[in-house]
């Protein structure tokens, strides 16, 4: 959380590239100064995609609290799940889950649904006797809004797959469930 740096204007935008005001409103983040880049070298496609109006679009996404504060919320491509007319960061879920003692590694995804957009998953790597899912269920309805609680959970003993570099590799965690179409 903060604000931007001296020079910077930073803004929250909706998908039709309108400001966002209200506090709380999650939307993608926008930045223009003079320390912003103007372009990508020799790549006027990829530019034209990041660089409009001489704003750069992030890809993250963020919301604002009353005070003015920006907290980043995930990345655009996978990081936000848009469940029911909500966007909902993968990244706010994982913090909630993370904090039950036998949770050794877990990742959220949107697994695409007909009826709500994406539905929230759960992956958990979990360490000791096997939980319930609907024991989870009831735990995270404590802890998070109702759109934000996992529909589709999976328990796992085996760890995440990862990159090189370490990082979970969410696209991949989609085999993990069945998707039924």
């Amino acid at each position: 959380m903060g604000f931007p740096l001296p020079g910077v204007e930073v803004e929250i935008v909706d998908e039709q590239g309108q400001v966002i005001t209200q506090a709380g409103i999650a939307g993608e983040i926008r930045v223009q100064g003079a320390n912003v880049f103007t372009e990508y070298w020799q790549k006027p496609e990829a530019t034209a995609e990041v660089i409009r109006n001489k704003w750069f679009y992030t890809g993250d996404i963020a919301e604002r609290d009353a005070e003015g504060y920006f907290r980043i919320l995930g990345r655009n491509n996978v990081d936000i799940i848009k469940t029911g007319g909500y966007k909902v960061s993968a990244l706010e879920i994982e913090e909630v889950l993370c904090q039950l003692p036998q949770v050794r590694a877990c990742a959220v995804i949107g697994l695409t649904d007909a009826d709500w957009g994406e539905k929230v998953a759960a992956v958990l790597v979990w360490e000791g006797e096997m939980p319930d899912s609907q024991a989870l269920r009831e735990w995270a309805k404590t802890q998070l809004a109702p759109y934000k609680v996992p529909q589709l959970w999976k328990i796992s003993t085996d760890d995440l797959p990862r990159n090189a570099m370490g990082k979970v590799q969410k696209p991949a965690l989609r085999a993990w469930f069945e998707i039924k179409e």
